[in-house]
């Protein structure tokens, strides 16, 4: 295993090429095909809106454009819980990677905009000494 970091865009790329399988998965049922819709939104979302975080014009807009890509992320998750329970997908064991790696998505994420708040309210704090 390579010991470079491993870019967070790419992850997202990553995720977001995992999800269109999982898309492509569901059956061509009414919900298949309304989840199908819901996600293709949803799992495209964080990629393209991370490249926005890296474009943010202050820590606020940061905080903003990561807690949309958050958004997001949590809502993927929704659907893949949906997408197993109701066994939408055979065998549900082929969504645990992908619902492992949504869950550590959300995390980094929360973990990034807990973060860059506190930065923000010590930065704060320091400038008023």
């Amino acid at each position: 295993m390579e010991n470079r970091k491993y870019d967070l865009e790419d992850r997202l790329v990553d995720y977001s090429c995992r999800m269109i399988d999982v898309v492509d998965a569901l059956p061509k049922t009414r919900a298949g095909n309304y989840i199908a819709g819901q996600l293709i939104k949803s799992c495209m979302s964080p990629t393209f809106n991370y490249g926005e975080v890296q474009g943010a014009e202050s820590r606020n807009d940061f905080v903003h454009k990561l807690a949309v890509v958050l958004k997001e992320l949590k809502e993927c998750r929704s659907a893949l819980k949906i997408i197993m329970k109701k066994a939408l997908i055979k065998p549900i064991s082929k969504l645990e990677g992908i619902y492992k790696e949504t869950e550590e998505l959300v995390a980094i994420m929360a973990k990034s905009i807990d973060t860059a708040n506190k930065n923000k309210l010590f930065k704060t704090k320091d400038s008023q000494h």
